[in-house]
């Protein structure tokens, strides 16, 4: 890590411990099963969400205001297509030979006939999207997702996902650029465009009793989902140690 990073990032952490100490639960409540690191939890989301209301979120609104649509589908086709490569190897990783042609069809026609991806005519042909990731992965060979763990700047992840999301890292391809700027422009754009693509989500967020506790859960629940295909999670849940035992 160069030294002219090493401050702001020991300053960033410094940041999320004192807030993490400060937080409290909400009055007669105590850490749910999956979630035993609330109190820290929260106190990282506070960061989190200070960050985003003061930086993220005006570049998210600028960003929408000064391109039009079709520019921003264009951007967001783009980075949907450099994930695919990582998507192919998830195929394969969890035996879907059918789902990694797919991918890789999408992959080509998005790149070849798609302007390099700005669009997307693989949709047209009638090929499928496919959505998987690494942690989705260990999921599928029985990995248990663990407690829920928010990430400093990353947001909602758990314990099978955040070590996870650093072998997603080395599947994507602008990882391995060599030019800083451009791999560094590029990192800044995507998360951009990700997050003006969740500002209609903010109203939402904003009538929520706590706020934090529906992401957690709406995340939680979604990734069941996706480990599962769509079907019936298999995954059992955390347990509350202290919490009675069924009676007879």
């Amino acid at each position: 890590m160069p030294m002219r990073i090493l401050p702001r990032g020991l300053l960033a952490l410094g940041c999320v411990a004192a807030l993490s100490g400060c937080v409290t639960l909400p009055p007669n409540t105590k850490p749910a099963p999956q979630d035993p690191f609330e109190r820290w939890n929260r106190g990282v989301y506070k960061f989190n969400d200070a960050l985003d209301r003061g930086v993220v979120k005006p570049v998210a609104r600028t960003y929408r205001r000064a391109l039009p649509q079709f520019a921003r589908t264009g951007v967001s086709n783009f980075f949907a297509n450099l994930h695919t490569p990582g998507i192919m190897i998830n195929d394969v990783l969890q035996g879907k030979p059918r789902a990694a042609l797919e991918d890789l069809g999408r992959f080509l026609a998005n790149t070849v006939f798609g302007l390099g991806g700005l669009r997307d005519p693989a949709t047209s042909m009638g090929i499928p999207r496919n959505d998987e990731d690494f942690g989705q992965t260990l999921g599928k060979w029985g990995v248990h997702p663990g407690p829920f763990l928010e990430l400093p700047l990353l947001g909602p992840s758990d314990m099978r996902d955040a070590p996870a999301k650093i072998v997603d890292v080395y599947t994507y391809p602008p990882t391995y650029l060599q030019n800083s700027g451009v791999k560094n422009s590029l990192w800044g754009l995507y998360f951009v465009d990700v997050r003006a693509g969740l500002l209609s989500y903010d109203d939402t967020l904003k009538r929520a009793f706590d706020p934090y506790a529906l992401i957690r859960d709406v995340y939680l629940q979604r990734r069941a989902y996706l480990v599962s295909d769509g079907k019936v999670s298999e995954e059992q849940p955390l347990l509350d140690p202290e919490a009675d035992e069924p009676k007879p």
